[in-house]
């Protein structure tokens, strides 16, 4: 069964080469009980580790059933062991956190036996070694005769031919000691038994032969009982082992050490909360930059705004309004949008307010002073209370306001187009934000009637006039009869024969809402003589090469239903749906944001480069900080993997049961802190900076996160592995002891 040839082991520290056994032959056969005995030092464990395949040899030839295994690698020691070797301990090598059921059945698990299988071959085993009422006690409660009647169950359980102990009576008293060895007796019928001793009398009346070592070197062996007819070495049936009991062992092995578990999930924890933390951090700072922007189009810059107009280009109906409002992210409609973007001023002797012009309709909460408007000239203002209102409420409350006329980009002229009553106050909340704007609101018909003088700044007017387009101004005056127009009598001068009335004037109106032409004939010319007749107004010199039209005509360009509109939703992180869901209903729909402009462009693309980097170098420097503190706090649990390794697991078995375990415990942080991320939005666990802070997270970033915490986790399990797999299992397992 077992042949060896001049074999040799040697040692090799820091230069100095030390001999471990020198020149063994040594022939073994199926059936023996053979002693190896010998002084502290002599080499007797050495050799039995390198018969049992947990060393390697440096010289000379084992032989297993006729084939040499010089040329054996690691792995083909490793199939060695799982078909041939079962190893008993002097330290026992079990697995304390595990019960006796759990650590018998371990060796079976590895070899790939199935879960229907397992249960009758470990508790026939566990009966036979006299530990049936001990099965489901934990080994760490066990006496150390009863630990090692586990290991010896675990070892026959294998069913291999050989079965190698190492001192299995060492720490025995000498009743559990003559019990063990009895056990072992009864095992060499059918198989080659070895055990290391230096207590040559409890076993000498078992053995078949008894070799004696000295210096590294057998200066005796004595054949007590010669074997005729060596049976036939039967090899221990082994499959790989199943994924299902890989993720039974790495699951069981997350939850078997409380202070492992606690203190691994402290660690990813901490990973996965600094990564999202300083993402979230650089994500706040980007978007606060962009949150300074300005627009030289829209004034009102809500993140909650969106800008709609119908992609026919024509007006909205109230039919458009009322399917709108069914969307169920929509707060409110601001059908007048043109009123977000323009302010109005009001004033009353030297106090001035200049503010945005909204439905009352539109207005939240209570009234925190007065009351709410009744007639149509009757407005309520939202204001900073310790600000604008502060002494001076009785100045503005009851009080009639004037609103001036706007003269565009020149600001307000002295002309009063409406008086409007302040009747109401309402104040800005501490937490609301923009708390230094004013919002008038006003009766729906007080916007229509001043809509002419505000689509009127951001328009554009054109006159088509004697075929060419012309620069000359148009003014309204009710003298004026619909459809005609007066101009200045010099005009005439650019017709043919002086030939200009009944000329006709086309005037075109442009914004960014609509177009509108109208068509006028000339019916009259002005001249210092006759300019107050035909118009009613004074001073002809400030009024030269104007065009006068009718009031109504004039107005009919400016006074235009709505064809935009802006919709304010509840929720801002559901507004790219509640977009989809307006552009569903024919609509263009558009953040008022994306047409925000920065001074900090530069700076924020200097953000997102930084972003970037400093997140890549905070995961290179959280796994290698990660993996020291995981190591040291698996270092108890080396020697589990490296037992799974000396009871014949490959390499990527172990590596597999790591994986599962971090995996496991890596997603149990991870959930946690999803959790905790929940309570904190939902307003559960009341944390103003957190929820702010996670608010600039997306789906894409835990998704993200949770990627990188997987491959994390992955990378220290490969690297953790490699380590037990750098030298042969018995080194590994004296590195670690």
């Amino acid at each position: 069964m077992l042949k060896l040839e001049n074999v040799s082991k040697f040692y090799y520290n820091k230069g100095i080469i030390a001999s471990g056994f020198t020149k063994v032959n040594l022939e073994l056969k199926i059936g023996e009980f053979v002693v190896i005995t010998g002084e502290s030092g002599s080499g007797k464990s050495t050799l039995l580790n390198v018969i049992s395949g947990l060393d390697s040899y440096e010289e000379g030839e084992m032989y297993i059933n006729g084939k040499e295994t010089s040329h054996y690698t690691e792995k083909d020691f490793e199939d060695y062991r799982r078909k041939y070797i079962a190893n008993i301990f002097q330290s026992f090598n079990l697995i304390n956190s595990y019960t006796v059921y759990q650590n018998v059945e371990l060796v079976l698990l590895l070899n790939g036996y199935k879960k229907h299988e397992v249960k009758k071959k470990v508790l026939d085993m566990i009966d036979k070694v006299g530990l049936t009422k001990f099965k489901n006690t934990k080994v760490s409660k066990l006496s150390g005769g009863q630990k090692q009647r586990v290991a010896i169950a675990r070892a026959m359980v294998k069913e291999t031919p050989i079965i190698v102990a190492d001192e299995p009576t060492g720490n025995l008293d000498s009743k559990s000691a003559s019990e063990i060895i009895e056990i072992l007796k009864n095992i060499a019928k059918d198989k080659l038994v070895i055990i290391v001793t230096h207590n040559i009398e409890q076993v000498e009346q078992y053995a078949t032969r008894i070799i004696k070592m000295n210096d590294g070197r057998i200066i005796e062996n004595t054949e007590i009982k010669k074997i005729e007819n060596e049976p036939e070495a039967k090899k221990s049936i082994y499959n790989n082992i199943s994924i299902f009991n890989k993720y039974r062992l790495g699951i069981r092995n997350t939850f078997n050490i409380k202070t492992k578990f606690l203190l691994l999930f402290a660690v990813f924890l901490f990973m996965s909360t600094a990564i999202l933390a300083e993402y979230a951090s650089f994500q706040m700072s980007e978007v606060e930059s962009l949150d300074e922007g300005y627009s030289l189009t829209f004034r009102d810059l809500s993140e909650n705004r969106i800008l709609i107009n119908k992609k026919s280009r024509k007006s909205f109906t109230n039919d458009d309004y009322e399917k709108i409002k069914q969307l169920s992210n929509v707060d409110y409609i601001v059908e007048d949008d043109i009123f977000l973007d323009s302010g109005i001023m009001l004033t009353r002797n030297e106090m001035s307010l200049y503010g945005n012009l909204l439905n009352i309709d539109t207005l939240k909460g209570n009234i925190d002073a007065g009351r709410m408007p009744k007639s149509e000239n009757e407005i309520v203002i939202k204001i900073r209370k310790d600000y604008y209102a502060k002494d001076k409420t009785n100045e503005m409350l009851n009080k009639t306001f004037s609103v001036m006329k706007s003269a565009g980009i020149n600001g307000y002229t002295n002309e009063k187009t409406k008086d409007l009553v302040i009747v109401g106050m309402q104040y800005y909340t501490d937490e609301e934000k923009n708390t230094y704007d004013i919002k008038i609101y006003a009766k729906k018909s007080v916007l229509d009637e001043l809509r002419v003088d505000i689509n009127k700044n951001y328009s554009t007017l054109k006159l088509l006039f004697n075929g060419k387009y012309q620069q000359y101004t148009v003014e309204p005056n009710d003298k004026v009869k619909k459809g005609k127009a007066i101009v200045d009598n010099d005009f005439k001068y650019e017709f043919k024969n002086y030939a200009i009335l009944n000329k006709p004037v086309k005037v075109q109106v442009s914004n960014i809402y609509y177009k509108d032409e109208l068509n006028l004939t000339i019916s009259n010319t002005y001249n210092e003589y006759n300019f107050k007749r035909l118009t009613g107004l004074e001073k002809y010199d400030n009024n030269r090469y104007r065009i006068f039209v009718n009031t109504d005509d004039y107005n009919s360009l400016y006074n235009k239903p709505s064809y935009q509109s802006s919709v304010f939703v509840k929720d801002v992180d559901n507004i790219e749906e509640t977009i989809s869901q307006l552009e569903n209903l024919g609509l263009t729909a558009k953040k008022v944001t994306d047409f925000k402009v920065s001074d900090w462009g530069a700076y924020s693309q200097v953000i997102k480069i930084i972003k970037v980097v400093v997140t890549i170098a905070l995961i290179i420097v959280l796994f290698f900080i990660s993996y020291l503190i995981i190591r040291i706090i698996l270092k108890s649990r080396n020697i589990y993997y490296t037992t799974l390794r000396m009871l014949g697991a490959t390499y990527k078995n172990v590596r597999r049961i790591l994986d599962i375990e971090l995996f496991t415990n890596s997603t149990i942080s991870y959930l946690f802190l999803m959790l905790f991320i929940y309570l904190v939005k939902t307003n559960v666990i009341a944390l103003e900076y957190i929820a702010k802070l996670v608010s600039f997270l997306s789906i894409k970033e835990y998704v993200l996160m949770y990627i990188i915490l997987i491959v994390i986790s992955r990378l220290i399990s490969i690297k953790f592995a490699r380590k037990l797999f750098k030298n042969t299992a018995i080194n590994t397992y004296n590195e670690e002891v």
